[in-house]
């Protein structure tokens, strides 16, 4: 017979870990070690969960590379002894750190679940219990002692989708995040269904943890009227060493030769730029319309369909990396971890 699948529930901060003092009406922080007396529905899950906080829980607002590298580092410290994580994270910058987790944590043959609430844990009406018991449900499925879900994922409102694919695209309803170029990997209802065709691989090789990223990046997003002064500026950061620039559509950018002579600079002096999409859905295709063709022969990277949140973490992790200049546009164009089409 086999044992019940143990759990490590981490709890980073956000809306999710608080309650409401109903005296004062202030939020506070949940103490994590009585989850089972808050939640008591979780007695019915056929796991073990073990929980462990933050010393000092952080709003997602202030998510930074070393507190990604916090989290790879107890998932790595604790992968033999748990067979799935669940990160309970703030909303805001959830994706960014589904993104670069997806990126840290290679080979993993275990599940890293994210998710959050929208409510407060202790609210009427809160969103925190659904999205808790279910992450933890998911991170618990196995078949033969292996397990189902072997990736970085989020959990939000019935929905779990790749990590690295995901937008925050609502402050106020429920249904807080999308996965706008992959679809849904499993979904909650009356049953728990999984799309197992669409999960990535079991993989044989041992857990790998990559924890140096370097975050002398930038995002610009092109708009009508952008100063030419302003561009100028970005560029010129000391040490910038990557750039994600949203353009419009499929790609398209101004054609004035100020902006294409900036980035030609740019480029020249070894920073590298990468094209992605500012409409919420689809894909760069540079080359297709004449407002992206210069951008293409003057070797801006095409992001595809990748996100923002993904572009910016994918780029962090590569210039980390010390990969050799002639070789960094194809790798960042190649899908590495199910990031793009």
């Amino acid at each position: 017979m086999l044992s019940k699948p143990n759990i490590l529930l981490l709890y980073t901060g956000g809306t999710i870990g608080m309650v409401k003092d109903f005296e004062s009406g202030a939020l506070k922080v949940f103490n994590f070690d009585k989850l089972l007396k808050r939640i008591p529905e979780l007695k019915h899950l056929d796991c073990v969960i073990e929980t462990m906080s933050f010393d000092a829980p952080i709003d997602s607002s202030d998510m930074v590379p070393c507190q990604w590298e916090k989290i790879a580092s107890v998932v790595e410290d604790n992968y033999d002894r748990f067979d799935g994580f669940v990160i309970l994270h703030g909303s805001d910058t959830m994706s960014y750190t589904a993104s670069a987790l997806s990126f840290m944590l290679q080979n993993l043959n275990k599940p890293v679940v994210l998710t959050g609430s929208q409510l407060p844990i202790g609210d009427l009406r809160t969103d925190a219990k659904e999205n808790l018991i279910t992450a933890i449900q998911i991170a618990s499925l196995s078949y033969d002692g292996k397990s189902v879900v072997k990736e970085v994922c989020l959990y939000f409102e019935y929905k779990l989708y790749r990590g690295n694919r995901t937008v925050k695209i609502s402050a106020e309803h429920f249904n807080a995040f999308s996965s706008p170029n992959y679809p849904a990997l499993a979904e909650s209802g009356v049953h728990l269904r999984v799309s197992e065709d669409l999960l990535l691989p079991l993989h044989n090789k041992p857990l790998k943890v990559v924890k140096n990223f370097d975050n002398n990046v930038v995002i610009m997003k092109v708009f009508p009227g952008m100063n030419d002064k302003v561009l100028t500026a970005i560029l010129n950061t000391p040490d910038l060493k990557g750039v994600v620039i949203e353009t419009y559509g499929a790609g398209n950018a101004p054609t004035e030769l100020y902006f294409i002579a900036e980035l030609q600079r740019a480029i020249d002096k070894g920073i590298h730029i990468v094209n992605v999409t500012q409409c919420f859905g689809g894909s760069v295709n540079m080359g297709k319309y004449e407002t992206s063709t210069a951008l293409k022969e003057i070797g801006v990277i095409s992001g595809r369909d990748i996100t923002t949140e993904a572009a910016i973490t994918k780029l962090m992790y590569l210039l980390g990396q010390d990969i050799l200049t002639e070789n960094f546009k194809e790798l960042f164009e190649t899908s590495l971890f199910g990031e793009m089409s």
